[in-house]
C-alpha cells in the first residue's frame, strides 16, 4: 500500500505553503478513484468545489462542497470524485509539530468527518489567510491551528461524558432549523427547563448556545460562498440570518473582512 509522505496528494497541486512543520496545499482532484493509501502525517481536507467520497475500511462519507475532513496517518484509505470538478485545501502537521506545541497524539485518533462549526469557521479563516498571504497570515494561521488543537482537545473531553439524550437532538434543531431560534422554542422542542438547558447546552457543545447558532449559520453559508452563483441576499435567508446586514456584521466579526470581498478573494484563486 502507498505512503504518501508530507504534503503528497493525490490530484494536480494548485499552491502549497509550509512553515514550522505545516503543510498547506491546495488541490485539484483529477482521478475518479485514487488506490488505497495512507498518509505519512495527519492532515484536513476542506472541500472546496465539488463532490469526494472519503471511503476507509469502516464507513464511506460523502463530502460535499464545505465539507472538513480529518484523516488519522494510520487510517488507510481511498477517495473517489463524484461531480465534474473537485479541489479541496489541505492542512498538514509532522508529527514533531505536535509534539513541540504540546499536543497529544492521542487526540488524533480515528478518522471522522468534523461537524462542530467553531472547526469549521477556524478552518475557513486559515484558508483565507493561505491565499491572501501577507506578512502576518503565517502567526495568523499558527493561532487559529492552535486554537483548532484546543478546541478538538475539549470536544474529546466532552464526549468521554455521557451525554444526555437531548444533546443530539440539539444539535439537530441548531443545524436545520433556519428561523429565528430562542430558548423557550428550544425548551419546548426538548422539553427541557430553560433554565436548565442554557447551563448545560454549553458543556456538551463547548461553547454557548447563542455562539453555536452564530457559528452553525456561519458554516452554511461557506461553501455557498464558495461554489454557488446565490446570491448575497439568497445566501442571508437560506443560512436563517434576519437580514443581509445582520450576515455581513457576524461574517465580519469573524473574518475581519465582508462576505461580498471574501466570495471575490477566494473566486478569484479558483
Amino acid at each position: 500500500m502507498k505512503i504518501l509522505s508530507h504534503g503528497e496528494y493525490y490530484g494536480s497541486q494548485n499552491a502549497e505553503c509550509s512553515f514550522n512543520g505545516v503543510i498547506l496545499s491546495k488541490y485539484t482532484y483529477t482521478a475518479e478513484r485514487t488506490d488505497w493509501h495512507y498518509h505519512e502525517n495527519p492532515y484536513f481536507m476542506y472541500v472546496l468545489q465539488g463532490n469526494m467520497k472519503d471511503c476507509n475500511t469502516k464507513v464511506n462519507t460523502l463530502c460535499p462542497t464545505g465539507s472538513l475532513m480529518f484523516n488519522n496517518w494510520q487510517e488507510p484509505h481511498y477517495g473517489s470524485k463524484h461531480s465534474e470538478k473537485a479541489g479541496g485545501f489541505h492542512l498538514e502537521f509532522e508529527k514533531q509539530w505536535l509534539k513541540n506545541n504540546g499536543v497529544s497524539l492521542p487526540l488524533w485518533e480515528g478518522s471522522q468527518l468534523i461537524q462542530n462549526p467553531k472547526l469549521h469557521l477556524l478552518f475557513a479563516q486559515i484558508y483565507h489567510e493561505f491565499i491572501q498571504s501577507d506578512n502576518y497570515s503565517k502567526i495568523a494561521i499558527e493561532s487559529a491551528i492552535l486554537e483548532i488543537c484546543t478546541t478538538l482537545c475539549d470536544l474529546k473531553q466532552a464526549n468521554l461524558i455521557e451525554n444526555p439524550h437531548w444533546v443530539k437532538d440539539l444539535k439537530e434543531l441548531l443545524h436545520y432549523e433556519s428561523h429565528s431560534l430562542s430558548l423557550n422554542y428550544l425548551s419546548q422542542e426538548l422539553d427541557i427547563h430553560p433554565v436548565h438547558l442554557s447551563r448545560a447546552a454549553p458543556k456538551y457543545l463547548s461553547m454557548s448556545l447563542g455562539q453555536y447558532i452564530r457559528q452553525e449559520k456561519l458554516k452554511k453559508t461557506l461553501p455557498l460562498l464558495l461554489e454557488t452563483s446565490m446570491s448575497l441576499t439568497e445566501i442571508t435567508y437560506h443560512a436563517g440570518f434576519s437580514d443581509q446586514s445582520h450576515f455581513n456584521r457576524v461574517f465580519k466579526s469573524f473574518f475581519k473582512i465582508n462576505p461580498s470581498d471574501y466570495r471575490r478573494l477566494v473566486k478569484k484563486n479558483f
